[in-house]
């Protein structure tokens, strides 16, 4: 079994408002996940050949969590925005004030490149590929997909992976990214 870097994961950098990690490169990060899943510290995602890899908590204070927790102070902005072109256009809500929270926990988004291959969004011939890294702020237990991804993988447009959600999974990702919002970039102090 081994893992690699999908090309997607690379949008996660510093200035993208999305985890990142501030020392280590992608392909260490594949690396790993795919140690991690040989240790059996890992989940199983949303869907068969779709994993949720724990990284070890040695390695997660490298990791930028670029959520904040909402209140009645929390200024937001909407924008329309696309992850790419291909993709159909969404409303993105960032923070605009706030404080990033720190990270319990990182969790490596790992697909199966049979997975991968339903969408020719495979980059390499590896057993997996590195497609998202998420960090979990302190006090979450566990993240939930957000509801615009599922939407995009359910109702299967461009960019999705196919899946069917319960509507206790539904409402879970709602009352969740209704509490917590990435900080917009320009507003990242790291």
């Amino acid at each position: 079994m081994n893992v690699a870097v999908n090309d997607f994961v690379h949008r996660q950098v510093q200035g993208s408002g999305k985890t990142y990690s501030k020392t280590l490169s992608f392909g260490s990060i594949a690396h790993h996940a795919e140690t991690q899943m040989e240790k059996g510290c890992f989940a199983e995602g949303y869907r068969d050949g779709v994993r949720v890899v724990h990284a070890d908590e040695s390695i997660v204070d490298d990791f930028i969590c670029p959520l904040v927790k909402v209140d009645e102070y929390t200024q937001l902005v909407v924008k329309l925005v696309r992850r790419r072109p291909e993709e159909n256009p969404y409303l993105q809500t960032r923070a605009v004030t706030g404080t990033p929270l720190h990270a319990r926990a990182v969790d490596l988004i790992v697909y199966r490149h049979d997975v991968l291959a339903e969408n020719q969004e495979y980059s390499t011939n590896a057993d997996w590929e590195l497609i998202s890294i998420h960090a979990v702020p302190k006090g979450v237990e566990a993240l939930p997909m957000g509801p615009v991804t599922m939407m995009r993988n359910q109702l299967k447009l461009p960019g999705g992976t196919e899946a069917v959600y319960s509507a206790e999974e539904w409402a879970e990702s709602v009352r969740f990214w209704q509490e917590y919002v990435a900080l917009e970039p320009e507003n990242e102090s790291v």
